[in-house]
């Protein structure tokens, strides 16, 4: 960007149990991301944890 904000296009999302989806955190690369999404996944929880990226328009898709 130019306007010398800081881009996080890369999302750590939980699901619980009962299918309810939280942001976890925005990051700025994949590997950042998929580092949190692992560490927080091998704590045993119930919980899924993924990566998501945001487009320029705002929607994510789920990066695999």
């Amino acid at each position: 960007m130019n306007d010398g904000t800081i881009t996080l296009p890369w999302l750590v999302i939980r699901q619980d149990d009962n299918g309810n989806r939280y942001r976890v955190g925005r990051y700025a690369t994949r590997a950042e991301a998929q580092k949190i999404a692992d560490s927080l996944d091998s704590r045993g929880h119930k919980q899924l944890y993924w990566v998501e990226r945001i487009g320029q328009n705002g929607s994510t898709a789920t990066a695999n």
